[in-house]
């Protein structure tokens, strides 16, 4: 019996998990994938919003503050990466003048002191590369960008440190209700918890109509993102959103964490939850043109990867988070943007609620908050090519280059796979260390990386990319830069 169950490890699921370990609690967390992290939280825009966008009026607008300025604390303690940066909502028209000081003042409403609008001299002076025909611009100090799914997996880790426990690959099947208690059937094995939080993602609707009569629904909207290399981010100090639409807060053009450029998503309502999430040349190209409305310092040539996310949209347009008409059975559903950034103070939340449900919460002396880091944040050319390739022959060791666009040792590598998670895939390994992640996309390392999880681990692992084994198609580079070719933007 355990005191809690949570359905879904994304970034929800993790910063539940952690934030009740510090208790005297017994604590499961499943999902159905293969590692955390593998749903919205491993695909989205990885900002930190500065919580300005959502009406006060939602729920989403209320706790996305209290989120975001947990985060550099957080930081310091799990060193997921996390770097403020401030963000701009820019225009280019006059009249748009009156909608951004509606956009402040709702900030304002939701507990922001650090907002501010600029002129366009104000803001040339922050972003020398922007679009010289800028107007104005709501800037925001507190905002940033962070890499969501080595948080999850950081908040993962943590949590499994202080007792709780992991179940990957197990997928729920159904749920009863039982005298005092609620029973969780999985493909595995069946649960029994005195209470279960369903942060389930795209699946929500469907978990809790396992215990309770319909009363919202889950509607994905897909994202599709370009990711430039390493480096391409140094063009731009801020993070740059155009201003909004009733669809999402528009492209916004981007450093990430580790120095990337990145543009995106589009946003575009989908019909079916099980979808196909490749990526496609026509939409990407719209990215493009609409990034360079932004700022012309994108260089096409610099372009290494696609990617697409889906948001969880509810029927409600708001988060739902709360008890149910099912003692025990809590939901927290409908997490789309800013979901990430109020990840923290969701936690906080459902901490709450679950004492007021009646769970003792008795802290635990024994409570450690620290995780030590796989990676920290590396400049682009942190060690000389010279010695990068000399590491690179060097015989197995802890200091062997295994990765050399992101310059990834064995010994990075063979960290990351004892930390209390069993990395199932070439993939898993990627998003804790980078492997795999620079130009080259893992040509030369990723069969160097299968090599080692197959000697620490003693059993054969699959050497294919998540995408390649699920069918997905991605734009690739020279696919990309020849539909420019055939399509150039005018200037």
């Amino acid at each position: 019996m355990y005191d809690v169950l949570i359905i879904g490890a994304g970034i929800e699921g993790t910063a539940i998990a952690r934030r009740l370990s510090r208790y005297r609690l017994s604590i499961a967390l499943l999902d159905k994938e293969n590692d955390v992290s593998m749903g919205a939280t491993k695909a989205n825009s990885a900002i930190v919003h500065g919580g300005y966008a959502e009406a006060n009026a939602k729920l989403k607008g209320r706790v996305c503050y209290q989120g975001r300025i947990q985060y550099e604390q957080l930081d310091k303690e799990l060193h997921f990466g996390f770097r403020k940066t401030g963000s701009l909502v820019t225009t280019m028209d006059e009249n748009d003048l009156p909608g951004l000081e509606a956009i402040k003042a709702n900030g304002e409403l939701n507990g922001l002191p650090d907002l501010k609008i600029l002129n366009h001299d104000e803001i040339m002076e922050i972003e020398p590369n922007i679009n010289p025909e800028v107007k104005y611009a709501l800037y925001c100090e507190g905002a940033g960008v962070c890499s969501p799914y080595e948080m999850a997996i950081a908040l993962a880790e943590n949590a499994i440190h202080n007792g709780a426990e992991l179940f990957l690959n197990t997928e729920v099947t159904g749920i009863d209700k039982e005298d005092g208690f609620l029973r969780v059937h999985t493909n595995t094995q069946d649960f029994d918890a005195k209470f279960v939080i369903n942060a389930s993602g795209l699946g929500a609707d469907k978990i809790d109509q396992m215990v309770n009569e319909p009363s919202f629904s889950i509607h994905p909207r897909s994202g599709e993102y370009l990711l430039f290399a390493k480096g391409e981010g140094d063009a731009l100090n801020t993070v740059v959103f155009q201003m909004p639409t009733k669809m999402g807060k528009g492209i916004l053009v981007t450093s990430t964490y580790h120095g990337n450029l990145l543009l995106g998503p589009d946003a575009i309502d989908e019909d079916a939850k099980d979808l196909d999430r490749s990526t496609h040349v026509e939409r990407l190209y719209d990215i493009y043109k609409s990034g360079l409305k932004t700022t012309k310092v994108i260089n096409p040539q610099k372009f290494i990867r696609s990617f697409a996310g889906l948001r969880a949209v509810s029927s409600t347009d708001d988060f739902i988070i709360g008890p149910t008409a099912t003692k025990g059975f809590i939901n927290v559903a409908g997490i789309q943007s800013p979901g990430l950034t109020s990840a923290p103070a969701i936690a906080d939340m459902v901490t709450d609620i679950l004492k007021d449900e009646g769970l003792e919460l008795v802290d635990d002396p024994n409570y450690d908050p620290y995780r030590k880091p796989i990676i920290e944040k590396k400049a682009v050319d942190d060690l000389p090519a010279q010695e990068v390739f000399r590491r690179a022959n060097l015989p197995s060791c802890p200091e062997k280059m295994i990765c050399r666009c992101e310059q990834v040792t064995e010994g990075t590598i063979v960290d990351a796979l004892h930390r209390g998670i069993e990395v199932a895939t070439v993939d898993g390994v990627k998003r804790r260390t980078r492997a795999s992640m620079g130009f080259c996309q893992g040509a030369y390392c990723r069969i160097r990386f299968q090599e080692i999880m197959e000697r620490e681990y003693g059993h054969p692992v699959d050497p294919r990319p998540d995408i390649v084994k699920e069918g997905f198609e991605r734009v690739s580079r020279q696919e990309f830069q020849d539909y420019l070719k055939e399509h150039p933007v005018e200037e």
